[in-house]
């Protein structure tokens, strides 16, 4: 069954070692800069436990995102409950529980990736997943190594501890030691697994693993960034800021203890690689986040409307223009995650241990499209924010330092009066204008560019992936048909040129 959001926030007190501005939060849910977004992830539960949502998010009282699709329509199905909890949170919440459901569930499609001559990951894989799926748990991930000296492996920096290693082996399991990035909604999970989604060189053997444990576990610490919701005035000044920063956090194990069964790779460079590329994790990623990137944009186009008719702009060649450019933005990301859908391939479940019957196989996006929009989102948000900014003009700096200026009494009738347009009163023009500055151009903006820019990887990595598992030998075969569609010949006697 699916949790209550209240049922959610309980699981969030358990002690976890959560650290901001140089103190310990002793309770999220309650600390101001956390408790408003861990109350938005709430909000998500309960639009799958209790609401007209409920049969698009868990027809069965499991969410669909734990599910193994089984055909093109599951996909499709899949895909509605995303954009559900997507428009809940504006597309501003990337890494929301369905995120990593998708994930599991792809584990659970391929099980026998995990299963290697010397440890064999695969019947936890599937417990990870049934763990998940009938707890209704909120799993978050740290993949990325802390950027210290990239041109090393991590089993050559000068210090052993930097990235998260095996440092020993008891009785029952394994202690950990190091640190992973970037724990992006770490905060609000209930479990995080920690792993490695670059691939590593054969030396770094001991830093080959991926395991998954609840929050609270001992040795367990999160060193969270600057809250852009402990910074918010309110709601109204700071309306996505204020309700929707999931945070990012540096996670540091302090000689962790990991029980085997906690385990899904172990000193295996290759599995702890090919888990996330050989199962559909990967594109189930992709599937979940196209699916937020496109709500986002549709989100962030709609502010643009607004503006312009606000500003009285709607209607002048150059503004309709530019709000066609961002329609058809819309409409590319709206594309990729159709045709993902409709280039579905069948996955190999493979052989596994004795679970693998519990869910290995079905279908998963296609892979060419899917990695293609990994490109496409990466360059085009940059590009649809900076349009929305031209649009907005100079209205987005001139604004009340917050909504009390409006209640003032000396003050709020000369904000009435100079910061206002036709059909649009100065509460509300001040209200969009503050909701389009969060958006744009405050510090929780810039975060998300930054995140849009990397939140597949960096460009170096993907851009040469796509080379790789691109179709490139059809389009070197139809390029070298028309090369071989012809042949250098003399004239002949009347001057004609002739092709053969």
């Amino acid at each position: 069954m699916t949790r209550s959001g209240q049922e959610y926030l309980e699981s969030l007190r358990d002690g976890r070692e959560v650290w901001l501005d140089g103190e310990r939060v002793e309770d999220v849910t309650r600390h101001a800069a956390f408790r408003n977004t861990a109350a938005s992830i709430a909000r998500l539960y309960d639009l799958a436990h209790s609401s007209g949502h409920r049969a698009r998010l868990a027809p069965d009282g499991v969410h669909r995102a734990f599910a193994v699709p089984r055909s093109y329509e599951d996909l499709v199905a899949r895909r509605e409950a995303y954009k559900v909890w997507a428009e809940a949170s504006f597309g501003f919440l990337g890494r929301t529980p369905d995120y990593m459901a998708g994930g599991a569930a792809g584990f659970a499609a391929a099980p026998g990736v995990f299963t290697t001559d010397a440890f064999d990951g695969a019947d936890n894989a599937l417990a990870y997943w049934r763990r998940l799926a009938e707890g209704d748990l909120y799993a978050t991930f740290t993949l990325a190594n802390p950027q210290t000296d990239r041109t090393r492996p991590a089993s050559e920096q000068e210090e052993d501890d930097l990235v998260v290693r095996a440092v020993a082996e008891k009785d029952g399991g394994v202690v950990v030691r190091g640190a992973k990035m970037i724990g992006t909604a770490s905060a609000f999970g209930n479990e995080v697994i920690v792993g490695t989604i670059e691939p590593l060189p054969p030396q770094d053997v001991d830093h080959a693993l991926c395991f998954s444990i609840p929050l609270d576990t001992p040795g367990l610490k999160l060193l969270s960034r600057t809250s852009y919701e402990a910074q918010a005035r309110s709601v109204y000044d700071n309306p996505l800021s204020s309700r929707f920063d999931e945070n990012d956090a540096l996670l540091i194990c302090d000689d962790v203890f990991v029980p085997w069964e906690r385990m899904l790779t172990y000193r295996n460079v290759d599995t702890t690689f090919r888990m996330w590329w050989r199962t559909p994790a990967y594109v189930n990623f992709v599937h979940q986040a196209a699916t937020r990137f496109w709500t986002k944009l549709e989100f962030l186009t709609g502010i643009a409307i607004l503006l312009t008719k606000a500003n009285n702009t709607y209607q002048l060649p150059p503004v309709t223009q530019a709000i066609g450019r961002l329609m058809g933005k819309v409409a590319q990301a709206k594309a990729f995650v159709l045709a993902a859908e409709a280039s579905y391939e069948q996955v190999d479940g493979g052989s596994a241990g004795s679970g693998a019957a519990g869910g290995s196989g079905g279908v998963m996006p296609g892979k060419e499209i899917s990695f293609a929009q990994r490109i496409m989102a990466g360059e085009l948000y940059p590009q649809a924010v900076q349009e929305i900014r031209t649009l907005a003009g100079g209205g987005l700096i001139q604004l009340p330092a917050s909504g009390e200026d409006l209640l003032h009494p000396e003050l709020g009738p000369l904000v009435r009066k100079y910061i206002r347009s036709p059909g649009h009163p100065a509460e509300d023009r001040v209200k969009l204008l503050k909701l389009a500055w969060d958006a744009l151009g405050s510090e929780f903006a810039g975060r998300h560019e930054q995140y849009e820019r990397f939140y597949h990887g960096a460009p170096h990595v993907y851009l040469m992936q796509q080379a790789w598992e691109g179709d490139t030998a059809a389009c070197e075969e139809l390029a070298r048909s028309c090369l071989d569609g012809y042949a250098l010949t003399r004239r002949d006697a009347g001057g004609e040129g002739a092709v053969r």
